[in-house]
């Protein structure tokens, strides 16, 4: 395992994945400064090893995830007010950037400016005992950056609802909600998370990677423009070599082997 400098966050390559782990758990893994730069300093270091299929976003101990900002003064609201985005603002464009499949592994309660990490993640799995929220209204705050992630995974009704009240949520109604895949009894997280990741890693790291673009692309877009850009995507996939080895593959009934070209 490779540490950052601060050692806030953990990296460290198992197999194809990159594991990246929030380690304050004494402090609930509660974000600051060298946690958001931890996080970001993973993607990057996950992106740039062509090996690397898909990037689990986890933390220390089994008691939270990311209990949410730092409120200790000068740890997570630390501002500058002449800069026009935040050090979290840049962490959550950046994941929406990402090209690797993101897996949160929720061990514990998630709430605030964690749910943003846990949103900014393409899939999750969560122990049965996690605890969801956004809980800032309760201090004279509220879920800004984090509402702009939700709203495209809840229903309307429930994202105001949280945000509004402030109250917590099991796990099961995360699930529910759509902000889950899987909800596990902790002692089945690892494999639940691993089990997840292998249908991963043994796809085609091109369709996935030019997939999760088009997916963000057409994000925004409306039926007819999502539907003429990814038609024009579609052929662009089928040139590369991934395309022709797996097709080749499924036809003469045998595993295909990813370039990732």
């Amino acid at each position: 395992m490779s540490e950052t400098p601060h050692a806030d966050v953990l990296h460290e390559l198992r197999g194809p994945c990159f594991w990246i782990t929030i380690n304050r758990p004494d402090k609930r893994n509660a974000l600051n400064g060298g946690v958001i730069e931890g996080v970001r300093e993973g993607l990057r270091r996950a992106h740039a090893d062509p090996a690397v299929r898909a990037i689990v976003l986890t933390a220390a101990g089994e008691k939270a995830f990311c209990a949410g900002g730092d409120l200790q003064p000068g740890q997570a609201f630390v501002f500058d007010f002449a800069s026009p985005t935040t050090a979290y603002a840049e962490l959550l464009r950046e994941a929406a950037r990402a090209t690797l499949p993101i897996v949160a592994r929720v061990n514990g309660t998630c709430m605030a400016g964690g749910m943003g990490l846990l949103a900014m993640a393409d899939m999750a799995v969560a122990a049965d005992h996690a605890l969801f929220g956004l809980p800032e209204v309760k201090i004279g705050l509220f879920p800004m950056q984090v509402l702009s992630l939700l709203k495209q995974l809840v229903p309307p009704r429930l994202a105001r609802e949280w945000a509004l009240t402030g109250e917590p949520v099991s796990a099961k109604d995360a699930l529910a909600a759509g902000l889950l895949n899987y909800v596990v009894p902790a002692a089945e997280l690892d494999a639940k998370t691993q089990w997840l990741l292998d249908r991963l890693a043994d796809k085609s790291p091109t369709a996935i990677r030019r997939g999760k673009y088009a997916m963000n692309a057409i994000a925004a877009m409306s039926f007819d423009e999502a539907l003429a850009y990814t038609e024009s995507q579609l052929p662009l996939v089928g040139m590369t070599e991934d395309a022709r080895e797996g097709m080749a593959a499924f036809n003469e009934k045998r595993k295909p082997v990813w370039t990732g070209r």
